[in-house]
C-alpha cells in the first residue's frame, strides 16, 4: 500500500466519554533507547511507545552492535555497550519520519571512531539539519549534508570534539540534546544557552543514568569522562498524544474523559495551560514522579472556550501540539492570535499552512501569518483536507469532526502510526466516529 492511501474518515457529532491511557512519550522513548545503549549494564524500560519513530531509532542501535530485546507490551531490555562500545553499521542507518533520531544520532555519533550514513524518509530529507550541523562542526565534527543542508547525513568518525559554548539562535530541545550528545565525547566544557525553555528530557535522563549535567539559568552544561550506567525507566504517556483527547472532550457535547498516567514535565505542559486560558475545564489528579519525570491524571470536560491571544511564552512549551489547538481555536468564541511560531513551518510539514488551508475548506476564517495563524472561531463545515503525510495534522482534523456539521475526509494519514498507532481505536472507544479506508491502520 502506498502511504498516500491511507485515508480517515470522520462522522460528524459524537461525544468523548471514558477514561484511556495514551501511549508512552515518543521524546522519553527515543531517549531510553540511545542512552541505555550507551550506558554500562542493562536498561529495563516499561511503557515504550511501539511507533515507527521510536523502532527506527531502536534498529539504527541494533545495526550498531547493541542488543535490544523487545518491545513487548511496552517492555524493552537494553544491554548497553558503554560510550565506546558501537559498532560501525554495514550500511547507511535508515531513520524514517524521524526528525528526533536523526537530529540526536549526529551528535552521539559525531564522537564514535566510524563513518556512518543517516538518511530517511522523502519528508525527512526535506527537514534542516543544519541546526544541528553547524554548532557541531563548530565543536570539530566532519558532517557532510545536501547543499540545502538537509539529509543524508555522513559523518565521518575520529574527529576530535572540543566542547563549546552553543548560543541558540531558536529554542529547540533536538539541538541542544544534539550537542550534550555530542559533549559526551568533547574535550572539556559543552554548555549550550537557550533563548527560551525547551523540553528537557535529555538531562533528567542523563541524570537518572548517574551522568552528572550542570544548569545554570538557562545554559546546561555537561563534561566528557563520566559513565552512563543501566537503570528502569518507566515512560510516560505523551501529552502530545493526550492533546488531542484534550482538546476533543474541550470542544465536544457532554464529554468527560479522563487520561491516565500523562507526562507533566514542566517544559511539555503548555497545552494545558493555554488551554486553560481558554476557558477548558481540565482537573491534575494524583500528580507523581516516575524516574525523574512528573505524571498525573487528567480529567477534562467540555467547557465553552473562548479566543485569546496566546502568550509566547507558552509557545516552545506547546510546540508540537498546535494542529490540535487550531481546531480548539475554530470552536471558541472570538479570535485566537498565535506569534512566534515559526518553527511550526518546518516541522513534518508546513503545520501553519497545512492548518489554514484545511480549516478553510471546513469553513473557519483562518489566516496564516508568517509566525503563526489569526482564527476566527466559528461553525465547523464538512470537506475533504490534506494532513500532508504529517500525523498531527491527520490527528487534529479528526477530532475536529467532533464539531462538524458533515463528514470530513482526512488524507495521507498513514503517518499516525509514527507516534500513536492505537489513535483509531482509542478515538472509537472513547465515541469519535473515525473510520480507516485502505492501507493498514
Amino acid at each position: 500500500m502506498h502511504h498516500n492511501q491511507v485515508t480517515f474518515e470522520v462522522q460528524p457529532g459524537g461525544s468523548l466519554q471514558g477514561e484511556a491511557r495514551v501511549p508512552g512519550d515518543k521524546s522519553i522513548s527515543h531517549r531510553s533507547i540511545m542512552l541505555g545503549s550507551l550506558a554500562e549494564g542493562v536498561t529495563e524500560v516499561t511503557g515504550f511507545l511501539d511507533a515507527e519513530d521510536c523502532l527506527s531509532t531502536m534498529k539504527a542501535f541494533k545495526a550498531m552492535g547493541v542488543k535490544i530485546e523487545g518491545p513487548q507490551a511496552g517492555k524493552v531490555t537494553i544491554t548497553g555497550v558503554g560510550l565506546h562500545g558501537l559498532k560501525a553499521p554495514l550500511e547507511p542507518l535508515y531513520l524514517g519520519n524521524s526528525g528526533t533520531s536523526m537530529r540526536l544520532l549526529s551528535g552521539l555519533l559525531a564522537g564514535q571512531s566510524f563513518d556512518v550514513t543517516l538518511t530517511g524518509d522523502e519528508s525527512l530529507s526535506k527537514r534542516p539539519m543544519k541546526r544541528v550541523t553547524d554548532p557541531l562542526r563548530q565543536m570539530g565534527a566532519s558532517i557532510e549534508t545536501t547543499d540545502q543542508g538537509t539529509s543524508p547525513l555522513k559523518v565521518h568518525g575520529g574527529a576530535p570534539l572540543k566542547g563549546i559554548h552553543y548560543e541558540m539562535p531558536v529554542a529547540s530541545a533536538q539541538v541542544k540534546s544534539c550537542l550534550l550528545l555530542a559533549g559526551l565525547y568533547a574535550d572539556g566544557t559543552t554548555a549550550v544557552h537557550e533563548p527560551a525553555p525547551t523540553r528537557d528530557h535529555t538531562e533528567r535522563m542523563l541524570k537518572g543514568f548517574g551522568y552528572p549535567v550542570n544548569r545554570l539559568g538557562e545554559t546546561v552544561s555537561v563534561q566528557s569522562g563520566g559513565t552512563l550506567k543501566g537503570c528502569a525507566i518507566d515512560v510516560p504517556s505523551d501529552i502530545s498524544s493526550a492533546a488531542f483527547f484534550m482538546v476533543g472532550a474541550s470542544i465536544a457535547k457532554d464529554a468527560d474523559v479522563t487520561l491516565r498516567h500523562v507526562g507533566m514535565n514542566p517544559t511539555r505542559t503548555g497545552v494545558i495551560d493555554i488551554l486553560k486560558l481558554m476557558g477548558a475545564d481540565i482537573e491534575i489528579m494524583n500528580p507523581h514522579e516516575v524516574g525523574g519525570e512528573p505524571v498525573a491524571d487528567l480529567r477534562i470536560k467540555s467547557a465553552i472556550l473562548k479566543g485569546i491571544a496566546i502568550p509566547e511564552h507558552l509557545v516552545p512549551l506547546a510546540i508540537d501540539e498546535f494542529p490540535v489547538l487550531f481546531v480548539a481555536a475554530a470552536c471558541a468564541n472570538g479570535k485566537t492570535v498565535l506569534t512566534g511560531a515559526e518553527e511550526l513551518r518546518v516541522k513534518e510539514s508546513d503545520r501553519i499552512q497545512v492548518m489554514a488551508d484545511g480549516l478553510k475548506i471546513l469553513g473557519v476564517d483562518a489566516v496564516p501569518t508568517p509566525d503563526g495563524m489569526v482564527v476566527n472561531g466559528g461553525p465547523l463545515g464538512m470537506g475533504v483536507v490534506e494532513s500532508h503525510g504529517d500525523h498531527r495534522i491527520a490527528m487534529a482534523f479528526s477530532i475536529a469532526g467532533l464539531r462538524a456539521s458533515g463528514p470530513i475526509t482526512i488524507h495521507d494519514c498513514a503517518n499516525v502510526n509514527t507516534s500513536f498507532p492505537t489513535f483509531v481505536t482509542l478515538a472509537q472507544r472513547l465515541g469519535l466516529e473515525v473510520n480507516v479506508l485502505g492501507g493498514e491502520s
